[in-house]
């Protein structure tokens, strides 16, 4: 191989890393958004080390695929996020209760 292959090489080897680096960093995201969710809602959050655990794994230079390749943090994450919605409970969605002084009707609209 000459030197433009290797180039070539090592330039999709970095755009590959880094998009699965941006992959890891949306889902870390979205697990520090869903715990968040879960906790104002006063709703259960599972075991605190999972969601600490996965946080730590992602941040930790050991790993057990090479740090270029985030597909395990990816994984790790995947996991902690599906045992974060898994702790809540599936709760029924219920409308939202009339404001006091006004009084609701059948049709969906409110009137005082």
């Amino acid at each position: 191989m000459d030197s433009t292959s290797w180039t070539l090489v090592l330039v999709i080897g970095a755009v590959l890393a880094a998009a699965a680096l941006a992959v890891a960093v949306v889902l870390l995201r979205r697990l520090v958004r869903t715990r968040r969710d879960l906790r104002r809602a006063g709703l259960p959050t599972g075991p605190r080390w999972v969601f600490w655990g996965a946080v730590a794994y992602l941040l930790l230079p050991t790993d057990l695929l090479p740090d270029p390749v985030y597909l395990d943090d990816i994984g790790v994450l995947l996991l902690a996020l599906r045992s974060l919605r898994a702790a809540a409970p599936a709760v029924p969605l219920r409308p939202p209760a009339a404001p006091r002084g006004t009084r609701a009707v059948t049709d969906g609209t409110r009137r005082r």
